[in-house]
């Protein structure tokens, strides 16, 4: 054994969906490990040639993707004093803002502790995964195979309560803090089960046959999903889903107000490329904000945006403002779809293209300043121009990284969002990029 040596590397997976899930739960997480060998019959994993046992202790390093052998000390940094007197000297210079991704009400406290200003990103969807998800993910599942407005209409309506208070308690445990939440945006037939037994049982659960699961999943299917029917094109399609998630947000904050709280609730409609999608969704905005403000006496003001993730809507960027008062960009998808790679492909010949220097940086880690830069350059200037006091912010992963940190404060954002864990990250990054102005 090798104390403290590096028995294996891996790169070009930190912004794989598998790394981000992992970074959104605080684990340390390794991806794109090829060197790695696993018998799962035998309980070992070889590296290199070395083979180690099932009950071998070894230490992970997430940042860097190296993973040593034997148990290595640890330290909670951020119980530690001298950490907190820092973060404070930090905050002095800084002036970009730092707000957090979430998907529930427990990130948001998490993320407050590391010292999030607001939620820069809330993923409803979320709420259909994990621990408490079995009766919002029913729920949801009938609404996917309504045959039928009325039916479908009847799923929303029992869909409902789960989603306002999922928003009533991430609002609350913000304590007036922005929370900028995206409607539901991932494609539907992720949220069909695939196999048979299980699609047998969500038949009996719903008093329908299995031939009826299969056909709607098989309507679902997409060629290429996350370019397909999802976001915004969902309201389009069933503008009572997206009533329904206005509704409940509207609610959950009033409620929350009239109980004497505070509640800041921002609206982000995703996947858009055109302002009159934006056009489309603000009636709706309008009509269920005017009969939730007569319901209940409560005057809300609630900002209305939307995510820059598409590379259409940031050369559109000055037609987007005429609707939108925020932006923010979803740089994970406006780099996919700016370089055509797929962030969960890229393992395969990102590390070929970094050695052979093909590029300076995996472009998920950090801005492409070059290329993608431009579009984010060009919307915020065309913005700008529009609406003088649009404000702006990112909610992509680069967030957390330094050099994107502080070129988005030298473009004139607003602030940045990243997972819980990499606020602090953030933080340091935005008071370097002030004091080196």
């Amino acid at each position: 054994m090798r104390a403290a040596q590096g028995i294996l590397t891996a790169r070009g997976g930190m912004t794989s969906h598998a790394a981000l899930v992992a970074r959104g739960w605080g684990k340390c997480c390794i991806v794109g490990a090829g060197d790695l060998h696993v018998d799962v019959h035998a309980k070992t994993m070889t590296a290199h040639g070395v083979t180690y046992n099932e009950g071998d202790w070894v230490t992970l390093n997430g940042t860097k993707g190296v993973v040593y052998e034997h148990s290595l000390k640890m330290i909670d940094a951020t119980e530690n004093p001298r950490f907190q007197r820092f973060m404070k000297i930090v905050d002095k210079f800084r002036k970009l803002g730092v707000r957090t991704n979430a998907d529930t009400p427990e990130d948001a406290k998490l993320a407050r502790s590391f010292g999030a200003e607001g939620i820069g990103l809330f993923r409803t969807e979320h709420m259909f995964y994990g621990e408490g998800s079995d009766a919002p993910l029913f729920a949801l599942r009938k609404m996917i195979l309504s045959k039928t407005d009325a039916e479908r209409k009847a799923a929303v309506n029992e869909l409902f309560p789960f989603v306002k208070g999922s928003i009533k308690g991430t609002l609350e445990a913000m304590e007036g803090l922005p929370v900028t939440i995206r409607l539901l945006d991932p494609p539907l037939h992720e949220f069909v089960p695939q196999s048979e037994d299980k699609q047998r049982d969500l038949a009996n659960s719903l008093g329908i046959s299995l031939e009826d699961v299969q056909k709607r999943g098989d309507a679902l299917h997409e060629n290429n999903p996350m370019m397909g029917h999802r976001g915004v094109r969902l309201g389009v399609t069933y503008p009572e889903v997206t009533e329904m998630q206005l509704r409940a947000i509207f609610e959950a904050a009033a409620e929350l107000i009239k109980a004497g709280k505070k509640a800041k609730p921002e609206i982000m409609v995703p996947v858009t490329c055109d302002v009159n999608e934006l056009k489309h969704h603000k009636v709706l905005f309008d009509k269920v904000l005017a009969e939730v403000k007569a319901k209940t006496g409560v005057k809300l003001s609630v900002p209305y945006g939307t995510m820059i993730e598409i590379p259409r809507a940031a050369l559109l960027a000055n037609k987007m403002a005429e609707v939108a008062e925020f932006f923010s960009f979803g740089t994970n998808d406006l780099t996919q779809m700016g370089f055509g790679f797929s962030r969960d492909d890229i393992g395969g010949f990102m590390d070929d293209y970094l050695d052979q220097k093909l590029l300076k940086a995996d472009p998920f880690q950090t801005i492409d300043q070059d290329g993608i830069g431009q579009l984010i350059e060009m919307s915020v200037t065309k913005g700008r121009k529009t609406n003088a006091n649009l404000k702006i912010g990112i909610c992509g992963e680069q967030g957390g990284d330094p050099a994107s940190v502080e070129f988005c404060y030298k473009n004139g954002l607003n602030y940045v969002s990243c997972s819980p864990y990499r606020v602090p990250i953030a933080r340091l990054a935005a008071a370097h990029a002030a004091l080196k102005a």
